[in-house]
């Protein structure tokens, strides 16, 4: 078995096993746009039942019946997430469908940077910078 590489701690990211070229990634988008776009609707699901679950005005029945439904909808989040994961890229915020996939410019890894309603990957930033730090894929050498 291969053994994967893998970052810092520091880093905050999972190892990895895949880096991308800007093609390879771009080609990689009508699959990651539908489990991103299932991620996201499901995300919204769960915030706003947890919502439902704060008040103390539900009984016991409607409490357990809730929270079956969180367990079942966090089972799912975890298996599509596992789903990008697979296919080689990093979802960073489930709200708004944040994926960041590892490709290289000058020689070093960088994130290329795409999220849901994108057409195609735009933009590329460090690993430490974060998307504040986002540069147009223009600028990008691989």
């Amino acid at each position: 078995m291969k053994k994967t590489e893998t970052y810092p701690d520091d880093v905050g990211i999972a190892p990895r096993s895949r880096v991308f070229t800007l093609e390879k990634a771009n080609k990689t988008l009508p699959l990651v746009s539908r489990i991103v776009k299932d991620i996201v609707i499901l995300y919204r699901q769960m915030a706003a039942a947890q919502e439902r679950l704060a008040p103390d005005t539900l009984d016991l029945f409607e409490r357990e019946q809730l929270e079956l439904v969180a367990e079942k909808q966090e089972q799912e989040l975890e298996s599509l997430i596992d789903e990008l994961t697979a296919i080689g890229c990093d979802l960073k915020d489930a709200n708004i469908g944040l994926v960041d996939f590892i490709g290289r410019h000058e020689g070093r890894d960088v994130f290329l940077c795409w999220h849901l309603g994108e057409a195609q990957i735009e933009y590329w930033h460090e690993l430490h910078s974060g998307v504040g730090g986002r540069s147009p894929v223009s600028t990008l050498r691989e």
